[in-house]
């Protein structure tokens, strides 16, 4: 690789980005990292981070408000938005400032500033001060991420994917002002972060994870929030028995829920949008910000990957189970190349790295766990029931609900239920779907015994402590074969 600047250049450092360049580094790599934001990408940024940030404070506000409920007594319970604000601001800085050290330790050369091939081994940066420089390198990764994409609905359609309201860069921020994010009446998840100020009537377009757990938090400081989905059910990917448990509670608390609902029309000025739903019949809402939840498109314009010849499905970056592109030394992860989940993105980042430093490692896809920040939580990996029916195969399954549970009982946390699905033929564990408390954590039990290729009598029968939350994901493996104690 001597015939180059550099043996890797990564372009994008967000979660699949900033992990692609230190593996590389750390097999002995000379690595540039580039960014056109800053350290870890809008997932740190402006994503993952902020938003479970901002969920912390509410749920710890919810908390505080039934205090009662342990036994205990509390003064007047209320927050201050620009603190909360303020300590997710915080959060973020000291995780960046993480990133950019454990970039620095390992030796790798991080650029604020925009990448662009101009051939298969070299990319021309653009620095943030404007300064240019051409560097070779024997290898590519591109982890450039995803932008709010642009919908076809009239009031919406601003300029298509690259007007100010549906683009997520760092020229389009500077042209909105830096600081005066949350001034305009659409928002993307970007502006729900900056907001300076609670809204008093939120819609939100999506009940995606995005969605959902905007609608959580922004109604858990007292907003009123409207909910729209498309499809007949909130969390359409999702196991409609966990799902539908999460819509009674977001119900409960306050948030208006209106499924199998098209929006068809925004007037921005006058802060109105119409909509035709197959249960609510047509009309109006009126908003004070409304929160553009759905669709997202790699972010791969202005790349120059034609210069290079790589292969695209539209806006999309075609590359195999090695993450290679149809360019030998070019790999492409996360959004860019179809992806979705910043975890994924992240393990993507090494498989890429390590082919890209001389391995051969595929990725595997077989346990990757999917995860939703409301209270209570929801996370899922594998098939669902439906899923697993349709493909054939012959299923059991095993439910046991959070309610039975002391320890669910003790920390005031006892709804929702785990639900394992299972082959009857093998006792093939096919996948679990769990919404309740820490459910996010649970999770990854079931991941492991995927990936281990175990049985749900070996999950059965592993000891778990008591008492544990965990307690649930082994009942509900007894409760596959009709074994659970306490069901």
């Amino acid at each position: 690789m001597a015939q180059y600047d550099v043996d890797v250049i990564v372009i994008g450092g967000g979660p699949g980005g900033y992990p692609a360049a230190i593996k590389a580094a750390q097999l002995g790599g000379k690595v540039v990292c580039i960014d056109f934001d800053k350290a870890g990408g809008t997932c740190l940024n402006w994503g993952c981070i902020p938003t479970k940030t901002i969920i912390g404070s509410v749920a710890a506000l919810d908390q505080a408000k039934h205090a009662a409920d342990f036994g205990l007594t509390l003064g007047e319970v209320g927050y201050d938005f620009g603190k909360v604000m303020a300590r997710k601001d915080k959060v973020v800085t000291t995780l960046v400032s993480g990133v950019e050290f454990l970039l620095k330790k390992n030796k790798v050369r991080f650029i604020g500033g925009k990448g662009k091939l101009l051939d298969a081994h070299t990319v021309e940066v653009t620095a943030h001060d404007g300064t240019v420089e051409k560097i070779t390198t024997a290898s590519i990764i591109l982890a450039t991420g995803s932008v709010p994409a642009a919908l076809p609905i009239p009031g919406l359609d601003q300029g298509g994917a690259d007007s100010d309201v549906f683009i997520d860069n760092r020229e389009a921020r500077k042209r909105r002002g830096e600081g005066k994010l949350g001034g305009t009446a659409i928002w993307t998840s970007n502006e729900a972060v900056s907001a300076t100020e609670l809204p008093k009537r939120l819609a939100v377009m999506g009940s995606g994870a995005v969605g959902t757990e905007f609608a959580y938090a922004y109604r858990g400081l007292g907003a009123e929030v409207t909910l729209i989905e498309l499809m007949p059910t909130i969390l359409p990917t999702i196991d409609p028995e966990i799902s539908g448990e999460l819509h009674k509670l977001l119900t409960k608390s306050g948030i208006k829920i209106m499924t199998s609902t098209k929006v068809v029309a925004v007037d921005v000025a006058n802060r109105k949008l119409k909509y035709v739903s197959e249960k609510d019949g047509d009309g109006e809402l009126e908003f004070d910000k409304l929160l553009v939840a759905v669709g997202r498109a790699p972010y791969t314009n202005g790349l120059g990957l034609e210069n290079a010849g790589i292969a695209m499905d539209r806006r999309k970056i075609i590359a195999d189970s090695f993450l290679r592109t149809n360019v030998p030394n070019i790999y492409a992860i996360g959004d860019a190349a179809g992806g979705g989940l910043a975890h994924v993105a992240t393990r993507e980042g090494e498989v890429a790295a390590e082919n890209a430093m001389g391995h051969n490692v595929e990725m595997d896809r077989r346990a990757i766990p999917a995860c939703v920040y409301t209270e209570p939580e929801i996370a899922v990996t594998g098939l669902t029931e439906k899923e697993a029916r349709e493909q054939g195969y012959d299923v059991k399954v095993g439910k046991f609900t959070f309610k039975a549970l002391g320890k669910a009982m003790a920390i005031n946390e006892n709804v929702g239920m785990v639900k394992i699905v299972t082959d009857a033929k093998y006792g093939e564990i096919l996948g679990a779907h769990i919404v309740g408390p820490h459910a996010t954590d649970l999770i990854h039990e079931v991941c492991v015994s995927i990936k281990l290729e175990s049985t749900i009598e070996e999950l059965m029968h592993t000891i778990h402590g008591h008492p544990t939350l965990s307690e649930a994901v082994m009942e509900a493996a007894q409760d596959v074969k009709g074994e659970s104690v306490h069901k």
